[in-house]
């Protein structure tokens, strides 16, 4: 873990609330992305929704009722005890690879722009690689505990991780949603990183992602023309580089400091999902580079709180919520960085939507479960380490 910790108080202050021993400078940051992403969805998503719907809010709309069930699932999270969460880890990796099988049933998944990814449920459509990703990395993190010394000591350790990320790596592969794949991937090797694995073994694993990664993009022609678009958009402008130009185009014009909110051009029907996956371009447009640097320093402070709690929770032996906060904000922010980077044409596509801010149910209620476990971390950090209290009942 990283030396840069700074100590805390081991003990619980009398009297004090849930909401007082939250981490505030990432509970802040949250809710800045979260409010900033309403407005954005709001602006980028208005004459689609006028055309569509009739209703230029609709899709705000939708966004703030799942930010409030976000917000309520948070608060459940929160009063939960992380040891409850470990207990129940093996139903959730269940639950995950259950998930990821149904989705390709014919008749049960949802094939939206010719990807199988959604369940429809009563009230909402379920994506369901997000509550898979977070359930397996809830599983990692407890096997991370369990089988520690394995993990450091052993190649088997690693391989067993290994096998479980091919496994629910193919899955997803079979919807297709090889972006979902690859922030797990990033997210569990974060997390074996921490728990010690030799730089061999990690080195052997991170090889054979690497190349099952390039096999997929081999294999299927579509994903190559998304490679090679993105190294040349403007070879075909009209074409495979359409969506990738237009996102560059709209966030040349914003300049320093934007056309002002409300002003994008782009989003008037020249670039498909403005309001999902090119929120960020739309962002760069209205509000400029200022924006967008206030944007990606509140993703920073994201994942540098993230690492300090996940660093404090590893110093007072709480394991499983260092592996967790780890695993949890390498996701968040890696796939902030893989959104931003396709937005601005560093990175090929991938169908990824920028985490807190992007239009989508499924997204924003998983996301918030996430942030609100990260916090919960933070939360018992503030208790007396697991030996204290051990000696404690025991005196």
């Amino acid at each position: 873990m990283s030396a840069t910790s700074v100590s805390i108080t081991a003990t619980r202050a009398p009297g004090r609330t849930l909401l007082a021993r939250l981490d505030k400078p990432l509970l802040l940051a949250v809710l800045a992305l979260s409010m900033l992403g309403l407005i954005m969805v709001a602006s980028a998503s208005m004459p689609l929704a006028d055309q569509n719907f009739g209703d230029p809010l609709r899709f705000f709309r939708r966004q703030m009722l799942y930010a409030l069930l976000g917000l309520a699932l948070a608060a459940v999270v929160l009063r939960t005890p992380l040891a409850r969460i470990q207990q129940l880890s093996t139903v959730f990796m269940a639950g995950a690879f259950f998930l990821l099988c149904v989705v390709l049933v014919p008749g049960i998944g949802k094939e939206v722009n010719g990807s199988a990814r959604w369940l429809d449920l009563i009230l909402i459509r379920v994506q369901v690689s997000e509550p898979a990703r977070l359930g397996l990395l809830i599983y990692l993190a407890d096997f991370l505990v369990r089988r520690q010394l394995e993990v450091r000591d052993r190649l088997l350790g690693v391989a067993k991780v290994g096998l479980l990320l091919i496994v629910a790596g193919f899955l997803l592969h079979e919807e297709p949603d090889l972006g979902a794949a690859v922030v797990l991937a990033f997210s569990a090797m974060a997390m074996l990183w921490v728990a010690g694995a030799p730089l061999r073994y990690f080195g052997i694993l991170l090889s054979l992602a690497v190349g099952l990664v390039y096999l997929l993009i081999l294999l299927l022609p579509y994903r190559m023309a998304r490679l090679t678009g993105f190294m040349n958009p403007w070879a075909d402008p009209f074409g495979n580089g359409f969506q990738l130009t237009q996102s560059l185009m709209a966030i040349g014009s914003g300049h320093w400091f934007g056309l002002g909110l409300g002003g994008s051009v782009v989003k008037m029907f020249y670039l498909p999902e403005a309001h999902t996956d090119f929120l960020f371009a739309i962002l760069a447009e209205e509000l400029g580079l200022v924006g967008s640097l206030a944007v990606i320093a509140l993703y920073a402070v994201v994942f540098w709180r993230s690492l300090r709690i996940a660093d404090v929770a590893a110093r007072s032996g709480r394991w499983f919520g260092a592996y967790l906060a780890i695993g949890l904000s390498v996701w968040v922010v890696g796939q902030a960085f893989i959104n931003i980077g396709v937005n601005m044409g560093m990175l090929p596509t991938k169908g990824l939507t920028l985490p807190l801010m992007s239009y989508g149910g499924s997204s924003l209620l998983v996301i918030s479960v996430l942030i609100a476990l990260v916090l919960r971390v933070g939360i018992e950090n503030t208790e007396p380490p697991p030996q204290t209290r051990s000696r404690e009942r025991s005196a």
